[in-house]
């Protein structure tokens, strides 16, 4: 099987520009002891390159280029698979497009093409190709720092305190150094249960949740909540109980945000709709939760009109790497920004996960990253910040 990968990426500034003829030589000759063959580009700044050939030994190539500390930002565009080659007789053939004409550099890849139907404009890796030679994906491209720029300081003042029975994770503004809402986790979750016994129990938990955090809870704290979509359908005034228990805790329902999992199938949506509706008219939010991890986010959008979309890991995790994943999120956001729906990005564990989602217009996060052991907030620091911190407090003496 023959698998093509394209990918982008940035030359590390320490590394001069000269040695890129012999660069790509070297690679030429390994490339082709591999059987992977390709274009290169190189505008100045980036590079973008079509890898092509079996399958393991693109893969391993590319782990290589990925692992190589002579450039950065690696992106992946592209993975895909073909019957024949684009380019069989070249193992790298580089193009500088700052010698190079642009306007005639898509003719020149277009000769170079093996394939047996040759190359066509429609041709994806061509159009991605196109793409980077007219720089038409500056917009949607975002250079992120290293991840040991940043420290992550726990901070002991900004934990909420803790309440029975239940954990916080909270939802943080990392640069506002603010967090914006607490999701409320029963320790009691109860697995193993289906049908109306689940919803039942569903509905149970969220409303002792709300009873067993109203009583400490400051009257400016937004409470995020996870409800299954089928509780507010199948359990018999599901929520009017929720209200009931909102007032019951000394809270008001501004103050809460039920999130439903798009993974879930809403069967009933009219149903669903009318209980969205409810929950509006007593001042209660919606978030619809791991939002493109299932089928039905768009329809959602279309027909409930969320206040807040969260975003789950299975999205986020190594955005700063994936192509794909980035158009999927830049979509999300210009649809939530269109219908001025918030946007939670959840499950952030890596400092490049936040620092694109940061730069692509995400301000409020949940994850690992931001939680720290012994505290519920770790904020970021650059290093310098820290270091000098710490100089300026002088070295611990002794007792």
């Amino acid at each position: 099987m023959l698998t093509t990968i394209i990918y982008r990426s940035h030359l590390a500034d320490d590394v001069p520009v000269s040695i890129l003829p012999g660069m790509a030589e070297k690679a030429r000759l390994l490339n082709a002891r591999h059987q992977v063959t390709g274009i290169l580009l190189f505008n100045g700044t980036h590079f973008f390159q079509i890898l092509e050939g079996p399958e393991q030994d693109v893969l391993d190539t590319y782990g290589r280029i990925c692992a190589d500390q002579r450039h950065h930002n690696v992106v992946e565009l592209m993975r895909d698979y073909s019957p024949s080659r684009r380019f069989g007789n070249h193992g790298m053939e580089l193009f500088d497009l700052r010698h190079h004409p642009r306007g005639s550099v898509l003719q020149a890849v277009l000769d170079r093409g093996t394939s047996k139907y040759r190359l066509t404009y429609d041709d994806r890796g061509l159009q991605f190709l196109r793409t980077f030679v007219e720089a038409r994906e500056k917009e949607n491209y975002f250079e992120v720092l290293p991840a040991d720029y940043w420290d992550f300081v726990p901070d002991e003042n900004g934990s909420p305190a803790p309440a029975a029975g239940v954990t916080f994770l909270p939802v943080v503004d990392p640069l506002g150094r603010k967090i914006t809402a607490l999701e409320v986790i029963p320790d009691d979750a109860q697995e193993g249960l289906s049908g109306d016994e689940m919803y039942v129990h569903n509905l149970a938990a969220v409303t002792e949740a709300l009873q067993r955090v109203g009583r400490s809870c400051p009257d400016d704290t937004m409470l995020y909540l996870s409800i299954l979509p089928g509780t507010l359908v199948s359990v018999p005034d599901a929520v009017g109980r929720i209200v009931s228990a909102i007032d019951s805790a000394k809270l008001v329902p501004q103050q809460i945000i039920l999130g439903v999992s798009e993974t879930e199938v809403i069967s009933q949506l009219k149903a669903f709709s009318a209980a969205v509706r409810q929950l509006k008219q007593a001042g209660i939010s919606l978030s619809i939760d791991n939002f493109g991890d299932g089928s039905a986010g768009l329809s959602l959008l279309a027909h409930v009109q969320p206040d807040r979309v969260r975003i789950g890991a299975s999205i986020v995790r190594n955005i700063h790497r994936s192509g794909p994943r980035q158009a999927v999120v830049h979509a999300v956001l210009r649809c939530c920004s269109a219908l001025e729906i918030n946007v939670i990005a959840a499950g952030i564990e890596q400092p490049e996960e936040w620092m694109w989602l940061e730069a692509a217009g995400v301000t409020d996060f949940q994850g690992a990253l931001f939680t720290a052991e012994g505290a519920a907030v770790a904020w970021p620091e650059t290093r310098e910040a820290v270091c000098r911190a710490g100089s300026e407090k002088g070295p611990a003496g002794p007792l």
